[in-house]
């Protein structure tokens, strides 16, 4: 339409840039087919005054304007609305109001009812395009259970499946926020056809089963897009299998969002901006460090530096960054891909793991020459990343003058905002921190959730990150060079003002943030015993 009329419609209805959620109905969503709110590009909304309206992107659409106010059975009147809110608001309202976590489906997930209309899943293998999982109705009865998975995964925020087969059952489970959650129990007869679904949707084959397979699919739920990996071995019970959710739609990772404390903050932005030099993440697998590497390229990114990344597997794809998946098939390794990247005239050289001594050479030998280098290791804390290199093969003296940092993470479940309720604990308890002087000058109201819908029922919702940070000066490369143990360069560190992982995650605990038994569970430095009592249980 002109100018001149569309200026006329919006004086004549009421014109809408965004619609809130709570100006969304699921109750009334429901009642309309999906397939036919999204080609008409309509939805009915709830108005401030409690009347119901239609939002529709072209208000002249007689003919569903009628039709949806036949179906409600209700007067209503007409909104004007762009077609990509009214689009986001048809996925956002089915995607919040299709929970599957009601007790019959969780006792038999195979139950067909009305929302299996929205819950199927895409493939997109080999460069086809992601299905909506919103879209597919009356699909075959193990495609709707594999639906169900995915969608009840994504809605509980899980960042893993784990489909576990044993003698007589299956056991589905989720890790929500670090934690694995048993979430219901399949028949083991189901188990050959769910498997064999998954491997498809991977592109994997389907008659072996007797060797591990990894691959990867793709699904799409409204306007989210994830990524699947799936990681399948043969077990006793039968096949094993791990799916990791990676979401496409997460936004730019931001380093102050991440859970840096400001002057852990500072420290480390600048350490980025050096011209050369290694810096080293380090935590167990699920600490954040690949998350943190992504935000700190993100905060490099831009058109003075040449970014060039070696990763296994690329888990988030960064605009303006050349990005590199190892293929150990055929021998494209991360050792091989540093020899070739280094004659790409880069800046900044992320790799995903040091995982070997040829590797680490490569890397070393690119600082020297001035480049920044980012990378990662599997070390419980930052001083035994020297030590780890050390152990690999590589010379003190190198270590010393290309490492410039070592960061050590981890990753806390953070109290539901929801539920939490101021809590006092014991004395024994308050002796954590008692006898340290960094943390017993912080003063603070401790909280713990109790529990809600929520954050399904755990008294957590997200996680943040508690960070150890190893700054490589004349001092800890002296003691570098003569060999000495990772806690004396641990121990020497703390003295000049280092603050540990502990101490880190006490100050978030102190400040509301976590709980004190969250600290413990993820530092190990403490252990809560069969009568309740926390006891210490190491520095």
């Amino acid at each position: 339409m002109d100018t001149e009329l569309d200026a006329q419609i919006k004086n004549k209805y009421l014109y809408l840039k965004t619609i809130l959620p709570e100006q969304l109905s699921p109750q009334l969503v429901r009642k309309l087919p999906l397939e036919f709110l999204k080609k008409q590009c309509a939805i009915p909304i709830t108005l401030e005054n409690g009347k119901v309206a239609i939002a529709l992107s072209d208000p002249l659409n007689v003919e569903a304007y009628d039709a949806i106010m036949t179906v409600l059975g209700q007067l209503c009147s007409r909104v004007i609305c762009p077609v990509s809110e009214i689009e986001q608001a048809i996925s956002r309202c089915y995607y919040q109001s299709s929970s599957i976590s009601s007790d019959s489906d969780n006792e038999n997930p195979n139950v067909q009812d009305s929302s299996d209309n929205h819950n199927d899943i895409g493939r997109a293998c080999g460069g086809t395009q992601a299905e909506d999982l919103l879209n597919i109705a009356n699909k075959a009865p193990v495609i709707k259970l594999v639906n169900k998975i995915f969608f009840q995964a994504v809605h509980s925020r899980a960042s893993d499946i784990h489909i576990e087969p044993y003698e007589d059952e299956a056991r589905i489970r989720f890790r929500v926020d670090g934690v694995l959650h048993d979430i219901f129990t399949l028949p083991k007869e189901q188990i050959a056809a769910l498997v064999s679904r998954l491997k498809i949707m991977a592109n994997l084959n389907i008659a072996e089963r007797r060797l591990p397979q990894d691959g990867q699919s793709r699904i799409k739920i409204g306007q989210n897009l994830m990524d699947i990996r799936v990681s399948v071995i043969p077990t006793s019970g039968g096949e094993r299998v791990v799916l990791r959710l990676l979401d496409k739609g997460s936004g730019e990772l931001d380093l102050n969002e991440i859970g840096f404390c400001p002057e852990v903050l500072n420290r480390f932005r600048n350490l980025i901006k050096l011209a050369h030099g290694i810096i080293l993440l380090t935590g167990p697998t699920g600490s954040g460090k690949t998350t943190t590497l992504y935000a700190a390229m993100s905060e490099l990114n831009c058109e003075e530096r040449n970014i060039l990344t070696v990763e296994d597997p690329i888990e988030y794809q960064l605009p303006g960054v050349g990005q590199m998946q190892i293929k150990p098939k055929i021998n494209l390794t991360f050792a091989n891909c540093l020899r070739h990247i280094l004659r790409q005239d880069p800046d900044v050289i992320m790799i995903g793991e040091i995982r070997d001594l040829e590797t680490a050479e490569i890397a070393i030998q690119a600082s020297l020459t001035g480049h920044l280098v980012l990378s990662t290791l599997h070390t419980n804390d930052s001083a035994s990343a020297v030590t780890r290199l050390i152990d690999m093969g590589i010379e003190p003296y190198l270590i010393s003058s290309s490492v410039v940092a070592v960061m050590a993470q981890r990753l806390l479940r953070v109290t539901c905002p929801e539920c939490k309720r101021p809590y006092t604990p014991d004395e024994q308890v308050i002796s954590l921190w008692a006898d340290n002087e960094k943390t017993s000058a912080i003063r603070g109201q401790l909280y713990k959730g109790l529990g809600c819908e929520n954050c399904l029922d755990t008294g957590y919702l997200g996680r943040t990150g508690i960070f150890e940070l190893l700054v490589i000066d004349d001092d800890v490369r002296e003691l570098i060079s003569k060999r000495c143990g990772s806690h004396i360069i641990k121990e020497a560190a703390v003295e000049k003002g280092m603050s540990t992982l502990r101490e880190d995650g006490l100050r978030k605990a102190l400040a509301g943030e976590t709980t004190l038994e969250e600290v413990c569970r993820v530092t190990q430095d403490c252990v809560q015993t069969k009568t309740g009592v926390i006891e210490r249980v190491g520095s």
